[in-house]
């Protein structure tokens, strides 16, 4: 299957597959497609152990790296936040409020001393004791050093126009960049900044999203920036939505959600069954999480930022540093089946979790994808033989 994004990147089949876990990136980028690193969460050394980790794993097949460096960011105009700034710009009415929602379905508090620390990194909190603000041009300068480091053949921006210095560093180290885009005016602004391959990510997608649908936005977002190549993401988990995709003008797919039940995920247990028993309606634009839009599944941590009774989510950084601690006590408690913890529980998801019932290998996902693309196709040219 040959594309310009294929011949571009030398990869078997232009399915691009964004994971924060290692095992998923390995496994997409073994089977012929291009495994994508979502390293925001990522401390400098478990990057760096993580990226040893795949080379050694995939010997010389291609693999990327996304990094989010958005393009507003609440204190930028002044060089950017630190931690301490952000603690102290927090109100007192949302660390209330945060707090009430864990007594009131009774999240039990993290152990004390190391064994607190010891569980915060065990659930993947933000790394509060850092002085850089996380989501920050601050916190993905030594995150873009380790990349360049390492051979990934192409790196991506997930939210806004990648920074200069971003681009710089990444066209020097001989390397392709990408970004994502929820609008064409998004897109066209990438491609003026140096960008190489356009994400155009729809309504349907997982994580951040904008407010425009994949079959809407795709063939825009093409025609806008022709002749930088563009994948299509948002709804995209199938072969039949990847020919739809491509016959929108895109040439491959970026997908993140249907690597989530996949076998080697590191999705929590309780989250990952939530998602193999949900249908597409089961997922909510919420700026709960990360202060910004992103789908993510419907919970009662949803249910409960949403009551007009309620405080508004606080801006990037502000609020993943306002809940970091709460979600990372919400997910270490959650494995009791019936808790408070468990009904809290969710995670990033896009509409596409209603296929996404059945527990697969990564590969095995890739190979399903490219054998119904063949049969969707085949059955489309059918449609002119009989003309």
């Amino acid at each position: 299957m040959r594309t310009d994004v294929t011949d571009m990147l030398g990869i078997e089949f232009p399915i691009f597959a964004f994971s924060h876990c290692r095992d998923v990136v390995a496994a997409v980028s073994k089977a012929g497609g291009l495994g994508v690193l979502g390293a925001v969460a990522h401390s400098p050394e478990q990057l760096e152990i993580d990226l040893d980790w795949i080379e050694d794993e995939i010997g010389d097949r291609p693999y990327g790296v996304d990094l989010i460096v958005p393009a507003k960011y609440a204190g930028d105009a002044d060089g950017g936040y630190t931690m301490d700034d952000i603690r102290r710009l927090i109100p007192a009415e949302a660390q209330e409020f945060v707090e009430d929602i864990l007594r009131r379905y009774e999240v039990p508090e993290f152990p004390t001393d190391a064994e607190s620390e010891e569980a915060r990194r065990s659930v993947g909190a933000v790394n509060t004791t850092s002085t850089a603000a996380p989501f920050s041009a601050t916190a993905a300068g030594p995150q873009l050093d380790i990349v360049l480091a390492h051979r990934p053949v192409f790196v991506a921006n997930a939210l806004g126009p990648p920074p200069d210095f971003m681009i710089r560093k990444v066209k020097e180290a001989g390397r392709l960049i990408g970004a994502l885009a929820g609008r064409a005016v998004h897109a066209e602004r990438h491609v003026q900044a140096g960008v190489d391959i356009i994400i155009a990510q729809g309504y349907e997608a997982g994580g951040h999203t904008g407010e425009i649908g994949s079959m809407v936005l795709i063939p825009e977002i093409v025609d806008a920036v022709a002749p930088v190549p563009v994948l299509g993401a948002g709804g995209i988990g199938r072969g039949r939505q990847m020919a739809a995709a491509m016959a929108l003008g895109a040439q491959g797919v970026w997908c993140g959600s249907v690597w989530l039940t996949t076998e080697e995920a590191e999705t929590h247990p309780v989250v990952k069954q939530k998602m193999l028993g949900a249908t597409s309606a089961d997922t909510i634009r919420s700026r709960s999480l990360t202060g910004k839009h992103a789908r993510m599944l419907k919970s009662s941590w949803t249910e409960e930022w949403e009551r007009a009774d309620t405080p508004d989510p606080l801006g990037m950084p502000l609020q993943p540093v306002l809940t970091a601690a709460a979600q990372a006590r919400i997910a270490r408690a959650a494995h009791t089946p019936g808790s408070g913890a468990e009904k809290l529980a969710n995670y990033f998801v896009g509409q596409v979790v209603g296929t996404m019932n059945t527990p697969k290998k990564a590969a095995q996902v890739v190979y399903e994808m490219v054998e119904e693309f063949i049969e969707a196709t085949q059955s489309l040219a059918s449609l002119l033989d009989d003309a």
